[in-house]
């Protein structure tokens, strides 16, 4: 028995030492494989990517290889050189690093579905008239969600509520009375999505303590509950958008087990980023007087030319154009949207940077795009990228789309929504969600900081690559319902 143990150890110790010995070849990027074999940097990458991968990139420059939990990363960080992974499908690929991570978090397999079919069914939901319905019924319950007084409050008495809360909640609640078929438990999910939330980076990264795994099963188990459509239950005469994701499922030969569990994907994949970005873009309204009014002047116009503030809403594709919205939600986005774009190499690829150099790819690594850091606070392409100035993306009255690094027009100057064949197919329903969820808000709420010298929190450092960033913390407001709209 002890010498089994003695060779199972040694040959443990073989095997470790084998793959930590491995050694930058010739034309590969730079390799840092941190001090901690097999682990190699996956504690710093776990806890602040964006701090980690931007000393790497200061010490290698704008793409290096690191080692994270047993595999090798190579992470660029050169815009102008991103074409080279996204639009390669035969070297590189993205269904098996996702595909893991997905069962994972979720305890979810859909081997049978391809990508490009579930996109192609994704498309129809989210584009043309299908969208401008989704997006009506959108505005519609968000109106009647931020125009309701569940306290029983006076509508002139100011309400105290945390400003990330006060936004997560009501555009969930509105998101999913909008594309899910139960009508009685919105508040519910909200609650339990919140539990399972909080504890998805570290589920991703295997990273959860005892309590939190077991917190973390019976969440998503709950959730897997309240999610069941009634059709599961063989009760259902719906036509929702649940209802139609659950024929698309059935099509594809999911059973009624996974079909439940890819739900609560769908749930966090819809809802999941808009809260937190109204969250950030109130803030920063909020913290910049002079952004404030900019905005406030521009709703003012609208109530002015469209009486649909005052009145059930129009369908929000048709609404006027707001450059200056649209400008401070980029803005908003280019400093908290911190996607990552990853892809796993399937097939030894040599990547041409667009500066000429060429580099080798190993077959088993992954490549790593973090647009977060490049372009997005990229201090060549935006001046002062730290700092949040509400007209970056204005010229003359229109949205700036003209960007340069190096001497060369960018194609991609921000990120949030990823690009190429891959960009979200939920970005016009969520675009357009935050954008109405603020006029909305501004038009019939007073809102304003509980202590007017209060800063936005930071950043939980934890969220980076999960889409939008959320707060370490929360901000203090109090708000009330306007006499009339007049007051914008």
């Amino acid at each position: 028995m002890l010498w089994t143990i003695f060779f199972l150890l040694n040959g443990l110790l073989i095997l470790v030492l084998l793959y930590s010995t491995r050694t930058r070849q010739k034309n590969e990027p730079p390799l840092d494989k941190g001090f901690l074999p097999w682990l190699g940097h996956a504690l710093e990458f776990g806890k602040d990517a964006a701090t980690f991968l931007s000393r790497m990139k200061d010490r290698y420059g704008d793409i290096f290889t690191v080692r994270v939990a047993g595999k090798y990363v190579t992470v660029l960080l050169d815009p102008n050189s991103f074409d080279g992974v996204m639009n390669d499908t035969v070297c590189l690929d993205f269904t098996r690093s996702r595909n893991h991570v997905i069962k994972r978090i979720f305890s979810l397999q859909l081997p049978s579905i391809k990508p490009s079919v579930e996109r192609q069914w994704m498309e129809q939901h989210f584009q043309g008239l299908n969208l401008s319905k989704l997006c009506g019924s959108m505005t519609s319950n968000l109106q009647k969600l931020l125009l309701s007084d569940p306290s029983g409050c006076s509508p002139s008495e100011w309400r105290q509520d945390g400003l990330f809360n006060l936004c997560y909640s009501l555009l969930f609640r509105a998101g999913y009375l909008t594309l899910f078929e139960k009508r009685d438990n919105a508040t519910e999910v909200y609650n339990e999505f919140r539990k399972f939330d909080d504890l998805l980076a570290k589920l991703a990264y295997c990273s959860l303590r005892r309590d939190e795994s077991k917190t973390a099963k019976l969440s998503r188990e709950r959730l897997w509950e309240l999610l069941t459509p009634e059709c599961l239950r063989g009760n259902s005469e719906s036509n929702s958008w649940q209802q139609s994701y659950h024929h698309f499922l059935q099509k594809e030969g999911i059973d009624a087990e996974m079909q439940k569990k890819a739900l609560l994907l769908q749930l966090w994949t819809t809802q999941c980023n808009a809260g937190p970005a109204a969250f950030w873009l109130l803030g920063f309204l909020l913290t910049h007087p002079e952004a404030m009014e900019a905005v406030k002047s521009e709703i003012r116009g609208l109530a002015l030319q469209d009486t649909s503030l005052q009145r059930p809403p129009i369908n929000p594709l048709e609404a006027h154009s707001t450059p200056v919205l649209d400008s401070v939600l980029s803005e908003t986005l280019r400093l908290t949207a911190a996607v990552m774009i990853r892809r796993e190499v399937v097939h030894g690829k040599v990547l041409q940077m667009a500066n000429g150099q060429e580099y080798h790819l190993r077959r088993g690594d992954i490549v790593c795009l973090f647009p977060f850091l490049s372009p997005q606070m990229d201090p060549q392409i935006h001046q002062e990228p730290q700092i949040f100035k509400y007209d970056r993306f204005l010229t003359d009255r229109k949205m700036k789309d003209t960007f340069y690094k190096d001497g060369k027009r960018l194609k991609y100057y921000t990120m949030p929504w990823g690009a190429g064949s891959n960009i979200c197919v939920g970005k016009e329903f969520a675009v357009t969600a935050i954008k109405q969820f603020v006029i909305l808000l501004l038009t019939h709420l007073d809102l304003e900081m509980c202590d007017p010298e209060d800063k936005l929190p930071p950043v939980n450092t934890s969220r980076y690559g999960f889409g939008m960033l959320q707060p370490d913390g929360d901000l203090q407001v109090r708000h009330r319902l306007k006499n009339t709209q007049n007051e914008i």
